[in-house]
């Protein structure tokens, strides 16, 4: 058997759970359905600090999502669940002193692993900001602390998918570009 066919049938997955494919008469498994729609961070005040959208959403509707999703998470109690259903999206969100990191997910993703997401996300910019705070992440403030956190965001999340979550493999590209623009 020639060895493209081999690696052909050992990536088959029928392990997986499959849903319906938007290509009629065929199967997707589920983790092609199952995503981050899009991460905001945000104030108390409601301002955005730092948004990432993993589909497209226009510009006009971003801000009536944004102030939608936020108006309804500063709203909540802080004994109230941290999952909040929300049009066709599930919202999960914590609040880390004055911010709020919302992701808006679909319906079929685990919300407790986006939860620890989030918490990893916070992790790795303490280690590499030493104490992250709400100007680190401002968008208006310092672009160069922005292109890192993109940088990181980047790192563990891939067109909607989580794909890294080992802190110090997120940080090594990060740490690599530091050190080369050192010398």
């Amino acid at each position: 058997m020639a060895p493209e066919r081999l690696l052909w049938i050992s990536c088959q997955r029928t392990d997986l759970p499959a849903a319906i494919s938007p290509i009629p008469g065929s199967v997707a498994p589920l983790f092609l359905i199952t995503m981050i729609k899009f991460l905001l961070m945000v104030n108390k005040q409601g301002q955005t600090r730092l948004s990432k959208y993993y589909e497209q959403v226009e510009l006009g509707k971003r801000t009536a999502l944004e102030a939608d999703v936020v108006r309804g998470c500063l709203a909540r109690r802080k004994e109230e669940c941290s999952f909040v259903e929300y049009k066709d999206y599930k919202l999960v969100y914590r609040q880390y002193a004055a911010l709020f990191i919302v992701v808006g997910i679909t319906e079929n993703e685990n919300e407790l692993s986006i939860f620890e997401l989030v918490h990893n996300f916070v992790e790795v910019l303490d280690k590499y900001f030493s104490r992250v705070s709400e100007l680190d992440v401002s968008l208006s403030k310092n672009t160069h602390y922005t292109n890192k956190v993109h940088i990181i965001l980047d790192e563990m999340i891939l067109n909607g998918h989580i794909v890294e979550t080992n802190k110090n493999r997120i940080l090594a590209p990060l740490l690599a570009l530091d050190k080369m623009t050192e010398s």
